[in-house]
């Protein structure tokens, strides 16, 4: 790892399954879950949940830019979640789980909007992700960090995070931590 770690903010359904997909990666220094996206200050789990705080589900990845690129996680990112769907991932209903991409600078905005413009075209227009600039990113309450991690036999991470897990694994199978 060099010292200079970036961070990158992502939403694409609910949060325990996008961190589990992303910390497994080689490169990437930590993932946490928390809300973005919205107006209402220092959000709970059960506000954004009635989806009226206008807060999306987020990761914040802070990464090593010279093991794993920007490009490489709006790869990972696009891959285990479904960006064609309008305020949903699987069972997961509601604004909270956007398809989302957050961008901390100009370059991060500039590579999210070229990957998505060429991801609708090879999708014939469907992408509905969001791209906006990340004002603040609030992190979510201690029981939903790494919550895969200390629950992995619960029945909603058997069903929706371990497969977004293997997905990543096979795919990106080089880039994975040792």
């Amino acid at each position: 790892m060099t010292d200079a770690l970036e961070t990158a903010t992502f939403g694409g359904g609910c949060f325990w399954c996008i961190e589990a997909a992303f910390k497994q990666l080689d490169g990437v220094e930590s993932v946490t879950s928390g809300y973005a996206g919205g107006h209402v200050e220092n959000p709970s789990y059960e506000a954004v949940c009635t989806g009226e705080t206008g807060h999306a589900e987020v990761v914040q990845v802070t990464y090593d830019p010279a093991a794993f690129g920007y490009d490489e996680l709006l790869e990972v990112f696009f891959a285990v979640h479904d960006p064609t769907q309008l305020n949903r991932q699987g069972p997961d209903v509601g604004s909270q789980y956007r398809s989302i991409v957050l961008y901390h600078d100009d370059e991060q905005r500039r590579q999210a909007d070229a990957y998505i413009e060429a991801l609708d075209e090879a999708l014939d227009g469907d992408v509905v992700t969001e791209l906006e600039p990340l004002e603040t990113f609030w992190e979510a309450e201690e029981y939903h960090q790494d919550y895969y991690e200390k629950n992995p036999d619960d029945a909603y991470c058997t069903f929706h995070a371990q497969p977004k897990i293997e997905k990543v694994r096979e795919k990106f199978e080089s880039k994975l931590a040792s």
